[in-house]
């Protein structure tokens, strides 16, 4: 199949949520360069905000290659220097305590995407009315569900829900997930942090993408986690292919 012309569109939305007075949470739009991030810093207050915020401005700095493989080795290679240069931050100013942060990133080429990412933040696919999660959380209570200890719903309230496995600047090595996909025509993609899907289920999220433009889909989905707990930050990425 030869590539297509594929006109991308997107709206992103961040909120500090209702329990938090600071959001530790950031996002890069790149439609431009077909580029979408959400990045969900740990670490408390100022620590998680420049974990976060330091991953943005590396992946907002690069200048993409018209090659698509050479255009995802950027984006890793960028994380993999933010890694690094938060391992030394940590050592050097917070007395050696963790100060790090989830990504998922999502580029575009033609009718292909590629996605890399670690933690929990997420990306879903609305394709054909159905609602799928193309990520999967490197976290204590996913690894619990793929040895057959939890089932889903037993894991949303377990006491490690909040626990991840894998994260920017958790570790001196990091390990990526990178998943590759062909989009199709209408395809809507939802990239975001925790606090969005712990407190709209999947089905209400398939609802909600389907109610509009990108930029009504943020605000309904953002209207609706604000009025559940909220307890957490909450960023959404609604990217949408059109051929």
């Amino acid at each position: 199949m030869s590539d297509q012309i594929v006109k991308w569109q997107a709206a992103e939305l961040t909120n500090p949520g209702n329990v938090r007075d600071y959001n530790e949470d950031s996002g890069l739009v790149k439609t431009q360069n077909q580029l979408w991030v959400v990045a969900d810093g740990m670490g408390g207050h100022e620590a998680g905000d420049i974990a976060s915020k330091m991953i943005i401005q590396a992946l907002d700095n690069i200048t993409p290659s018209n090659d698509f493989t050479q255009y995802v080795d950027q984006v890793d290679d960028a994380l993999t220097t933010v890694n690094q240069q938060l391992r030394i931050l940590a050592r050097d100013k917070y007395n050696g305590r963790t100060i790090g942060s989830t990504v998922v990133a999502m580029i575009a080429q033609s009718q292909y995407i590629a996605y890399l990412w670690v933690g929990d933040s997420r990306i879903y696919r609305v394709r054909d009315k159905q609602i799928t999660q193309i990520t999967r959380d490197h976290s204590e209570v996913q690894n619990m569900i793929d040895q057959g200890l939890l089932n889903a719903e037993e894991a949303e309230s377990h006491p490690s829900a909040n626990v991840i496995t894998r994260a920017i600047g958790a570790a001196d090595t990091l390990h990526l997930s990178v998943g590759v996909e062909e989009a199709e025509d209408e395809d809507i993609y939802i990239l975001c942090s925790d606090g969005l899907y712990r407190d709209i289920s999947d089905a209400e999220l398939l609802q909600l993408s389907l109610a509009g433009d990108e930029k009504t889909i943020c605000e309904d989905m953002m209207r609706v986690a604000l009025s559940r707990e909220a307890k957490d930050n909450i960023t959404v990425i609604i990217v949408k292919s059109t051929f």
